[in-house]
């Protein structure tokens, strides 16, 4: 339960969980990023699921249902972890804007080929966003989070794999 200050301003409870203030801070900022390029990539993959078209419509427009699925299902536990380590977890386009490495979704959609080359690039940027979070959990003894970050970056460099194998010839 919040406690009241002195001034009579609600106070958040203390966190003790044996990760320090500066390391969940730390944390929860990589994760934060994490969560804005993980949204930002969901949402290119969908706009992509909705406007491709051409000779490999039926694949992609499946694949990229599969895949926007996934990054749908991924943000909640970024988001949760993040308000575990006791900060708020960013949920705006504005906050997304300025934390995410990826671009936002081209105005005029693609061609399907380019739709894979930008999504194979969008999961190979969020799976270096999560490896930069890693020292970071793994320095701080954060298993949760090290548990999150090494399932991501499976989901992530294996669906880069497979959309790299889209663009071989």
């Amino acid at each position: 339960m919040a406690k009241k200050s002195s001034a009579g301003a609600t106070k958040a409870p203390s966190i003790n969980i044996g990760i320090s203030d500066k390391d969940r801070a730390a944390i929860a900022g990589g994760l934060s990023r994490l969560l804005a390029d993980t949204y930002t990539l969901y949402l290119t993959t969908h706009n992509f699921h909705w406007n491709v078209t051409g000779p490999m419509f039926n694949t992609l427009h499946a694949m990229f249902m599969e895949q926007y699925t996934e990054l749908w299902n991924a943000v909640d536990p970024v988001a949760e972890r993040i308000r575990s380590l006791g900060h708020p977890a960013p949920g705006s386009y504005a906050a997304y804007g300025a934390l995410a490495s990826i671009p936002d979704a081209p105005a005029t959609p693609p061609a399907a080929l380019e739709m894979v080359r930008i999504l194979k690039e969008g999961h190979e940027a969020v799976a270096r966003t999560a490896r930069s979070v890693f020292p970071l959990a793994d320095k701080a003894g954060d298993e949760p989070t090290a548990d999150l970050l090494t399932q991501r970056l499976t989901v992530h460099e294996q669906t880069a794999w497979m959309l790299r194998s889209l663009l071989e010839s």
